[in-house]
C-alpha cells in the first residue's frame, strides 16, 4: 500500500509540472466555448446540462492527450485493476483526468470506470440538483498496445440519473469515443435530437480549440473491411473459424490493431466494415458492457450500423447492465456485413 501511495504521490507532482509547462489550463475557456457552440448551434443540443457534460468529456480528452504526449517511462503503478490487469501509471493518470473533469462540471452524480470499477459518487452534497447524469467510461482503451505507439482511445457513455447498474445502453443520452493518434479526435453520438446524429471534432491549434472535422458519420450497408478480435476463439469455435475463412476467401481487407477504439473507428472513418470480438470455451469474452460495448454500440447504431451480441440476434443496447465488470462478445458494423455474420454464427 505504501509503495502504491508513493507512486501516486510522485505521479501527482510530475503531473502538475507537466500540466503547468504545457499551458493547457490557460485554454480551458477556449476549448469549452468552441465545443459548446458546436453542440448548441450546429447540432441543436438544447439541454445546457448535456452540453456541460460533453464539454467536460472534451476537457478530460484534452488532458489525456497531454499525458499521452508526455508518456516516456512505460512504468507500472504496482497495482492491478479489478480485472487483474497490471495498471500502468498512465492508466491511473487518465482515470484521474476523467474524474477531475466530471467533478468540475457539476453535472455528473455517479461515475464508474475500468480502473475504478464501482459506482462512485462524484457530486458534492450541495449540488443543488445539478448532478443529473452518470458516466460509464474506459479512460484508456488499448494500454496493452500503447508501448508500440499504436493509436489508443477513451470511451464514454452518459446515462440520465444517478445510477448505472440495472440500466441498458438504450437509455444513454449520449456517447463518445476519443481517438489519440496523429490527431486527437472525439466522435459524439446524440440519439434522437430530433434525429440520430454522429459527428467528429478535432482538437486543434495547440490543444486550444475544437473544430468539426466530420459533420456527419454514416455507416454504409456494405463494406469488405474486417477487424476480427479474439482470434484464439477460432481454434474451438467452428462457426467463427468458418466466418474467418469467408472473409479471407472473399478478399476482405484486414484492418486490425488490437485496440477496440481504433479498430471500430476505422469503420466510422471509412463508413463501412465489420468488427467482431467472439468468445469460445477457451477464449473468454473480454469486452465490458458498461465501459466499452454499450457506449460504442450506441455510436454504431446512431450512425446506421448494427451492434449485436456475439451469439444472438439482439442489440447490445438491450442487454441490462447487472455488474460493472459484465462482459460480452460483439459484432459491430455495416448492416449487410452483420447479416452475413448472422448466417455463419447463429
Amino acid at each position: 500500500g505504501s509503495i502504491i501511495l508513493s507512486c501516486i504521490t510522485t505521479m501527482t507532482i510530475e503531473d502538475s509540472a507537466t500540466v503547468a509547462a504545457s499551458g493547457i489550463d490557460a485554454a480551458v475557456e477556449s476549448r469549452e466555448a468552441t465545443l459548446g457552440r458546436i453542440l448548441s448551434e450546429k447540432y441543436n443540443v438544447k439541454e445546457e446540462s448535456l452540453i456541460q457534460a460533453l464539454v467536460a468529456l472534451g476537457e478530460a480528452t484534452s488532458h489525456i492527450t497531454l499525458h499521452l504526449q508526455n508518456y516516456v517511462k512505460h512504468s507500472y503503478a504496482g497495482s492491478q485493476n479489478a480485472s487483474g490487469d497490471e495498471q500502468l501509471e498512465l492508466d491511473i493518470q487518465c482515470d484521474k483526468a476523467v474524474f477531475d473533469a466530471v467533478r468540475a462540471s457539476g453535472v455528473f452524480h455517479t461515475v464508474a470506470s475500468e480502473e475504478t470499477p464501482e459506482e462512485t459518487k462524484v457530486s458534492g452534497d450541495d449540488d443543488d440538483g445539478r448532478a443529473v447524469y452518470s458516466l460509464g467510461c474506459d479512460p484508456l482503451d488499448g494500454s496493452s498496445i500503447i508501448d508500440a505507439n499504436f493509436s489508443v482511445g477513451s470511451i464514454y457513455g452518459i446515462w440520465p440519473g444517478k445510477k448505472l447498474l440495472g440500466r441498458s445502453g438504450r437509455e444513454q443520452v449520449a456517447a463518445a469515443v476519443a481517438l489519440y493518434g496523429p490527431r486527437t479526435v472525439l466522435c459524439v453520438a446524440l440519439p434522437g435530437t430530433p434525429k440520430n446524429q454522429v459527428f467528429e471534432v478535432t482538437l486543434v491549434r495547440n490543444r486550444t480549440e475544437w473544430e468539426v472535422s466530420r459533420e456527419s458519420i454514416q455507416i454504409e450497408p456494405k463494406g469488405k473491411v474486417f477487424a476480427p478480435g479474439n482470434l484464439r476463439a477460432t481454434t474451438d469455435h467452428e462457426n467463427y473459424s468458418k466466418m474467418m475463412q469467408y472473409w479471407i476467401q472473399n478478399r476482405y481487407q484486414l484492418r486490425y490493431s488490437g485496440g477496440m477504439v481504433p479498430d471500430v473507428y476505422h469503420i466510422f472513418a471509412k463508413s463501412k466494415g465489420i468488427f467482431t470480438n467472439v468468445s469460445s470455451p477457451t477464449a473468454k469474452a473480454k469486452l465490458r458492457l458498461l465501459y466499452e460495448v454499450a457506449p460504442i454500440g450506441l455510436i454504431v447504431e446512431c450512425s446506421g450500423g448494427e451492434a449485436i451480441h456475439e451469439a444472438e440476434d439482439k442489440s447490445v443496447l438491450d442487454i441490462v447492465i447487472e455488474d460493472c465488470d459484465q462482459r460480452t462478445g460483439v459484432c459491430f458494423g455495416s448492416k449487410d456485413e452483420v447479416a452475413k455474420y448472422k448466417e455463419f454464427m447463429f
